[in-house]
């Protein structure tokens, strides 16, 4: 097939005097992009990476793509990673992943809480602030986590962001204002370990975007493939990150990372891990590719709680979650990235249903970077 890599490079993206150091941290590499074209081209396509800005409207039809292998960030707005999804459907161009609504359900954390709680999947209380005067509700107890509403990568969590007083929460809302100039999200903070769960693949259906009241029903997850679930090792960080995966764990120490994976958990943890990566994934309209992050409390024998969904996971070939998941199967970036293809190609009828059946779906001569 014919691919459109669609990605904002961090390199090119927009630069002001007084912007925030961290501003384009969720953008990608050219290491990531690179890697990507080069998985594609291992498994037999045409690809080539195109700047997913307002210049797609020119170059995107010179190309002229049977499909877009889409990790467009964006940069600017409050639905920015749907604005390309919108675009292409415009366009009546095919793409890898999750489609318009469920990208900006899932950039807005505040409103996939709202979503869970609504289907009664466990997610920490939470309020959010548009002003940093506004009263705290009765059931928010502290400590408390302060981090912006619409942001990844870490962006705006530190050893600050674990409030333990109301001194301490205004401090930390005040700055996500000024820093960010958006709401800041509020949640019960859930002392323990951080375990990330990627599922590659889609429901088989139909399946509703509900979940059954029915206790007993059955639990829907039939055409997902679940990765090994990665732990971040967070007691090897430096104390001042207050074992949290801090926005600096991420991008300044990601050469560095300290994970295991697969992560030391018992049987009927990992079974509630993955159904409950899928129920996120079924509820919020995911396709293709995900990753959920969860917070076991250990306080309430490891009790998990789904901190949010990223539809759009790194893809980095050495320090990306989903990637280190994928090669603890044995799985090298470049068949996990024409796996991603392939299930978006079947799934949107441009190849025979068969073709994505196999985990992966793609299997290539061993040609990863480790």
């Amino acid at each position: 097939m014919r691919v459109a890599v669609l990605a904002n490079l961090k390199k090119n993206a927009p630069k002001w005097e007084g912007m925030s150091p961290d501003q384009w941290d969720d953008l990608d590499s050219e290491e990531t992009i690179n890697a990507i074209v080069d998985g594609l081209h291992q498994g037999g396509h045409e690809a080539e990476f195109l700047e997913a800005d307002l210049s797609l409207v020119e170059t995107l039809p010179k190309y002229g793509p049977e499909i877009c292998f889409n990790i467009a960030e964006g940069h600017w707005g409050d639905s920015r990673e749907a604005q390309i999804p919108a675009l292409l459907e415009m366009l009546r161009v095919p793409y890898t992943g999750s489609r318009v609504l469920a990208l900006a359900l899932a950039l807005d954390k505040p409103m996939t809480k709202r979503i869970l709680h609504f289907h009664e999947l466990p997610t920490p209380a939470f309020q959010t602030f548009e002003r940093v005067d506004e009263p705290l509700d009765e059931d928010m107890t502290f400590p408390m986590f302060v981090k912006p509403s619409r942001e990844g990568t870490g962006m705006g969590v530190s050893a600050a962001s674990i409030v333990h007083n109301e001194l301490e929460l205004r401090r930390q809302i005040r700055e996500i204002h000024a820093r960010y100039s958006q709401s800041a999200l509020v949640e019960h903070y859930v002392d323990g370990r951080e375990i990330t769960v990627g599922v590659v693949g889609n429901l088989r259906g139909p399946v509703a975007k509900r979940l059954p009241t029915d206790e007993d029903a059955p639990r829907v997850m039939a055409g997902l493939h679940f990765l090994p679930p990665l732990e971040v090792d967070l007691a090897r960080y430096p104390e001042e990150e207050a074992g949290l995966y801090t926005g600096r764990v991420k991008t300044e120490l990601a050469d560095d990372f300290y994970y295991l994976c697969p992560a030391p958990l018992d049987a009927e943890l990992l079974e509630d891990l993955n159904w409950y990566t899928a129920a996120v994934f079924r509820v919020l309209g995911c396709r293709d590719v995900a990753r959920v992050d969860f917070r076991l409390d250990r306080h309430d024998n490891n009790k998990p709680y789904v901190l949010e969904i990223n539809p759009l996971p790194g893809l980095n070939p050495r320090i990306s979650d989903l990637v280190i998941e994928a090669h603890a199967e044995g799985v090298s970036h470049a068949e996990l990235i024409n796996t991603i293809l392939l299930h978006a190609a079947v799934r949107q009828k441009l190849l025979p249903r068969g073709m994505a059946l196999e985990w992966p779906a793609v299997q290539l001569p061993a040609s990863e970077i480790w």
